[in-house]
């Protein structure tokens, strides 16, 4: 019997487009003999759409001609079921689809970091990414990176600051930027896709650059910039007790930066889901130029897997990610950057390095999230009282 398997994609996210080209090649690689799909496309209103015309990216160029051909939902649940209601449908049974398994593919703020898993964990919906906890803390760079500080995890030299402090002192934290020394990274704390972020080569940028990086969170992280870099990712699948690595890549950059435009509109050497997906433009994180395997040495191979596999039960993170390091080339020292925790094309094509398609990444993800689940259910979450039934008598 076919299981049901809800794609929740978009919502009000500055990598909602990003969202919704992931999507689609996960879709694609999603086994139709093994399962059932429903999309659910997040719209930027946070409106909650389905229909067959989320399945070709070809529809996406107008969003509101896209929702136009959709029909709007809600969830619901009923008994140990969750349901898929169109919302203007008087003859609601008829219509509606029950859901088995979630499955986010969702990127940024509102939805990657915590907020969609919420729903769904109040809704008892088994979901394939990381829990409340897990996107909270991998969206929050600057949490990410006092996390990852306490539990020893080496990283590049940094500061956190909040714009009303910003405001307030800004002598003060260019005083913490010249004791890290210039050139330094500045970034949004809770974006991705590299939007927002700025390098600050000297003093006189600094107060210019910051007010940049403010125009899109109220956190703002500053590191030191490695000049001499090189750029891998691992991927990491599982949960804190059973988990694998992927192959390592080195990510191709055409400036100081990978830029939004290197990863989403660049080079055209990455592969394709096996499947395919057919809509130009639409090859996602697998656009990028990479090498892969990367060119490492055994002591810095070691040093990323260990790491990566530190890191990952360290942020309390669950499905599919991807976690970013920097390599210092002129001494060859291993950094984490960051982690992705549902990453840019599910980060497929690292698994395709070790034998695992997108197909069955999707099988085992699924798999995973059924698994914890059932275990999740065993716990207890409530018990009877007559607290509220006594409560006002005398």
């Amino acid at each position: 019997m076919k299981r049901n398997v809800a794609v929740f994609f978009g919502g009000r996210s500055t990598e909602h487009e990003i969202s919704c080209i992931s999507a689609n090649q996960a879709m694609k690689a999603l086994d139709t003999d093994k399962y059932d799909i429903t999309p659910i496309y997040i719209s930027k209103d946070n409106d909650l759409y389905t229909g067959e015309a989320l399945f070709d990216l070809a529809n996406y160029g107008s969003l509101s001609d896209l929702c136009a051909k959709c029909e709007k939902v809600m969830l619901y649940k009923d008994g140990n079921h969750v349901f898929v209601r169109p919302v203007k449908s008087s003859l609601f049974r008829k219509s509606e689809k029950s859901i088995d398994v979630a499955f986010p593919v969702v990127h940024g703020t509102n939805v990657e970091d915590g907020s969609l898993a919420g729903y769904l964990e109040m809704l008892g919906l088994p979901y394939t990414c990381s829990d409340v906890l897990g996107g909270a803390i991998g969206q929050d760079k600057a949490i990410m990176k006092a996390v990852l500080k306490e539990e020893e995890v080496p990283m590049v030299p940094y500061f956190a600051v909040y714009e009303d402090d910003y405001g307030k002192e800004p002598d003060r934290y260019l005083e913490k930027a010249k004791n890290i020394g210039f050139p330094l990274i500045a970034k949004p704390a809770n974006l991705g896709s590299s939007i927002g972020i700025e390098v600050i080569h000297n003093e006189e940028e600094f107060p210019e650059k910051m007010k940049e990086c403010f125009r899109y969170d109220f956190k703002v992280v500053v590191e030191r910039m490695i000049e001499e870099l090189k750029e891998v990712n691992i991927s990491v699948m599982g949960s804190e007790e059973d988990f694998s690595l992927s192959e390592i890549e080195e990510v191709m950059k055409g400036d100081e930066l990978l830029s939004f435009r290197d990863k989403y509109e660049g080079g055209s050497k990455g592969k394709l889901p096996s499947k395919g997906v057919k809509s130009a433009g639409s090859k996602g994180m697998a656009s990028t130029d990479r090498k892969v395997p990367a060119d490492l040495s055994d002591e810095q191979r070691r040093k990323i897997e260990e790491t990566a596999a530190k890191s990952f039960k360290a942020l309390h993170a669950h499905g599919v990610v991807r976690i970013d390091f920097m390599i210092d080339k002129k001494d060859g020292s291993v950094y984490v950057n960051e982690i992705n925790s549902i990453p840019g094309s599910l980060a497929f094509y690292l698994w395709e390095a070790k034998g695992i398609n997108f197909s069955e990444e999707c099988d085992i993800l699924i798999k995973n999230a059924l698994k914890r689940y059932a275990a999740r259910e065993k716990k207890t979450y409530s018990f009877e009282t007559n607290i509220l039934a006594n409560y006002g008598r005398k």
